[in-house]
Parts: structure tokens; sequence; C-alpha cells
């Protein structure tokens, strides 16, 4: 006699149960994976929007000559653009004049502030908030406005840094004085925004290196040289790179509202080179292909100076 068995295998029973499961883990896996992109999406579509689209725009721009009129043709000329920027001797006295702009800048920007925030760590209470607060101040200043303000104290003969030196010089019209005076104006701006960085990079170094050095007799000058500045140096570095990037662009309002770019070209740098020829050569081509010869080169110059930070940089790990 025969008995048949109907009941299932355990194991074929927990198979066919858990047939769906993949599917279910395949769909997390996508969700896991897709999640941070969606996150990420505005970020991303503002960056194509407002960075990358006109970037290609400039680069198509460079190739044609065009008016900036709606009316007139823009006609293709291929690299035409980029051969007469480089044959013009206002390029490169611009790209010379922007180097020094440069340096004129870096102490303003990482010098006096590692002095004043080091300074400032032997004020205390009240007293030190007040004397950030006079230090930062300056960085608060809208660049018009500041321009105006030290074009009236450094008119000569009635101006308050005439008067104080006696010297009756045009300070803002001459050209062997007007790179200086912006280099000045701009460094007095920023030293606000830099000391407020490197104050940030203090508070960041712990003070059980300090503590450790005193204990085997360091004193305060060597703790400076040898633990302080060398911790620092990734902020200072930091600096260094915004310096380089941003100093043209921040000096553009002064340039503007003092200058206009004089006089005789001493205060024209890159930046306002191919606003210049845009805004009041129409020649849009030729300043596109500037714009596009400026992102080329401090996009270049950006990498070297992050590959010297991540090579000389000391982090406190």
């Amino acid at each position: 006699m025969f008995v048949i068995d109907d009941r299932q295998d355990p194991a074929q029973v927990a198979h066919v149960a858990a047939a769906p499961g993949p599917r279910r883990v395949t769909r997390r896996a996508l969700t896991r994976l897709v999640a941070p992109y969606l996150y990420l999406a505005p970020a991303l579509v503002l960056l194509v929007v407002w960075t990358y689209q006109p970037l290609a725009q400039a680069v198509e721009l460079s190739t044609y000559s065009w008016n900036l009129l709606p009316t007139a043709p823009m006609k293709p000329v291929g690299t035409a653009n980029y051969e007469r920027l480089l044959d013009l001797p206002a390029f490169w006295g611009s790209l010379g004049r922007t180097a020094t702009l440069i340096l004129g800048l870096l102490p303003f920007t990482v010098l006096l502030p590692v002095l004043i925030a080091l300074t400032s760590r032997r004020v205390h209470g009240r007293a030190r908030t007040v004397y950030q607060a006079l230090v930062f101040a300056p960085f608060l200043v809208a660049p018009v406005a500041a321009a105006a303000v030290w074009r009236w104290l450094l008119h000569p003969g009635t101006g308050f840094v005439d008067q104080l030196l006696g010297t009756g010089h045009n300070w803002v019209y001459d050209a062997s004085t007007a790179q200086a005076v912006i280099i000045v104006i701009t460094g007095w701006q920023l030293l606000g925004f830099a000391t407020l960085v490197v104050w940030a990079g203090l508070a960041g170094i712990s003070g059980d290196y300090s503590e450790a050095a005193r204990v085997d007799g360091a004193t305060p000058g060597q703790i400076r040289r040898w633990i302080t500045l060398p911790l620092l140096s990734p902020t200072l570095l930091f600096l260094v790179l915004t310096t380089v990037l941003l100093s043209p662009t921040l000096s553009f309002p002064l340039i503007d509202s003092m200058t206009q770019g004089g006089p005789s070209q001493a205060t024209t740098n890159i930046y306002y080179l191919l606003w210049d020829y845009a805004f009041h050569s129409f020649d849009a081509g030729l300043s596109a292909a500037a714009g596009v010869l400026l992102f080329a080169g401090f996009g270049a110059l950006a990498a070297v100076l992050v590959w010297i930070s991540e090579k000389v940089a000391v982090h406190d790990d």
C-alpha cells in the first residue's frame, strides 16, 4: 500500500516565499544609490545653469566677431580673437599689473592677519570683542562707498592724507601711485576677513601641543615658530589661494569707481580689461577670449596651489 505525502519540503517553501526578496533588495539598493543624487540635484542644476552653461557660451562666443547689437550678425572667426588678443600689448601689460596686485595684497591677507590674530590672543574679555570688531569693520563697508571716502581723503590739497603729509600729490590720478592706492584700499578691506579666517584656524589648534612644549621648556617664540605656524599652514595656504583667485574681482569696484583703469592703464588688470573690451569697445568676441584665457590660467594656477597645499601643509591628525 502506497501513501502519498503531499506535504512540501520546508526548504522549497522558504525558497518560494523568499522569491520576491531580490526585487525588494534591488529596489532598496537602487533607492539608496539614487537618493544622494536627488539631494544634490538642486545644487548640480544651479551649477550647470550658472557656471558651466555660461562657460560653454563664452567659449563659443570667443570664436565669433560681434558688437553686442541684437540686429548685428555674429561672424565666425575661429581662433582669430585669441591670436589678436595675444598680439595686444595691453593684454600682457594687464597680466603684469594683475601679478603686481596679487603680490601687493599678500601682506594684507597673510602676513598682517597672522600678526593681528596672534596679538589678539593677549587681549581678554570685552576688550577682545571690541578689538576684533574694529579689525573686521572695514570688510563690511561697500566698495563703492569706500572708494568715495578714500578719494576724498586722498584729494590733493584738501584731503586729510595730503594735509597730514603736506605733499600736494595727486595719489589717485598719478600713474606712479594709482596702483599702490588700489592695493592699499583693497588690502584694507580684505584685512578683516583674512584675520577672521586666521582666528578660526587658531581656534582649531589643540592647546595640548603648547602645554606639552611648555613642559619641555619651550619658549613662547619657539612654540609659535615650531607648533602654531606649521599647524596654521592649511589656513595660510587657503588665504594665498583666495587672494590669487579673487584679487582681480574684488578690486574691480574700486578701480571702476576711482580710476576707470587709468591713468594710462596703470590700474587696468586682466579682469578690468575683459570688461573694458566688452562694454567700452563692444568687442564681445575679444572679451570672451580674454575670459576663457583668464579661466584657464587661473584654473591651472589654482591646481598648482592646491597640489602645493597637499604637499606642504601640516594637518592636525
